[in-house]
């Protein structure tokens, strides 16, 4: 498990159908593992906050990622990746570091 991994929901919600994951991968032995859901934008419904939410693309389709949300599961819930999005780093960290010191 590789920080910036995105898996399957395992809860498989419709409008929220992948995880990232958040944490460092020097931390990939502990039993949880921090992520945030990733929101399909083919709803229409919900609007990404400029820096909060940076806008990625998971197979064809564009998804935000929700970093106001994130949550400690179980790391044996993630199976199988579907992509890696460190080339996003910059965006992702910058919308962690956004939350947590508002800078």
């Amino acid at each position: 498990m590789r920080q910036f991994d995105v898996y399957p929901n395992p809860d498989s919600r419709e409008r929220l159908p992948y995880l990232i994951v958040l944490q460092s991968d020097l931390l990939e032995r502990l039993d949880n593992v921090v992520v945030a859901p990733l929101r399909s934008q083919q709803d229409g419904k919900s609007i990404p906050i400029l820096g909060l939410n940076p806008v990625v693309e998971v197979g064809a389709e564009r998804h935000f990622v929700r970093i106001q949300a994130p949550a400690a599961i179980p790391a044996r819930s993630l199976r199988q990746p579907v992509c890696n999005l460190s080339s996003e780093r910059e965006a992702l960290l910058a919308a962690l570091n956004l939350l947590f010191t508002g800078l």
